[in-house]
């Protein structure tokens, strides 16, 4: 048996902020290992991360990152942009290109520049977005978020998007599922939620 994992990831960045989403499932192949995993991450009160792949490699990038701006902040004394926080990461993911990281990233957050949206892949290439959907769901998924998706747009709107993207694709993706969490960043700081999936 091949191994592939599952999962769903999406994100967009609305008026004010980012928003950033994926499922609980973590699958080997097509065995369900947990209901449970954590696949999107608070870095700090300004950022965030989602990601799709190997959940222990997303939990070793998460806790890299997470440590990697708190250094520059205090050796800065001042928020990290988005921009170099993703191309911090996208740093880290080169430089273990030959052993790589199985994961995709979304990297989103808010600075003085305003929301910001950024895709990397397993080996750090950086690309800057509206919106992106990654995973075995994100070709679903992205059929929704482009057909619904307006420039500053409100949370409520984004959010009812991104929540339809996930539940179409959690519908029709065998190895995503069990409930959604979803990472809000804005200038208030970051606000967790989960919503449950039938």
């Amino acid at each position: 048996m091949s191994y592939m994992p599952g999962a769903t990831t999406v994100g967009a960045i609305f008026k004010n902020g980012t928003i950033l989403a994926s499922e609980k499932r973590v699958t080997y192949g097509y065995a369900l290992m947990s209901k449970s995993g954590k696949k999107v991450f608070k870095i700090s009160n300004r950022l965030g991360i989602a990601c799709a792949g190997l959940i222990s490699d997303m939990q070793a990038i998460a806790r890299i990152l997470s440590a990697e701006v708190r250094l520059y902040e205090i050796e800065n004394n001042r928020i990290i942009p988005v921009r170099s926080a993703a191309k911090l990461l996208s740093s880290i993911l080169f430089n273990h290109r030959i052993m790589p990281y199985f994961t995709e990233t979304l990297v989103g957050g808010v600075d003085d520049m305003g929301p910001h949206l950024f895709v990397l892949d397993p080996i750090g290439s950086l690309i800057e977005d509206k919106y992106a959907a990654l995973g075995t769901g994100a070709k679903i998924a992205i059929g929704i978020i482009e057909e619904g998706y307006k420039d500053n747009m409100g949370l409520e709107d984004i959010r009812k998007i991104i929540i339809n993207a996930m539940k179409t694709a959690i519908g029709r993706d065998a190895v995503s599922g069990d409930g959604i969490d979803i990472l809000i960043i804005d200038e208030s700081g970051v606000r967790e939620e989960f919503i449950p999936v039938a």
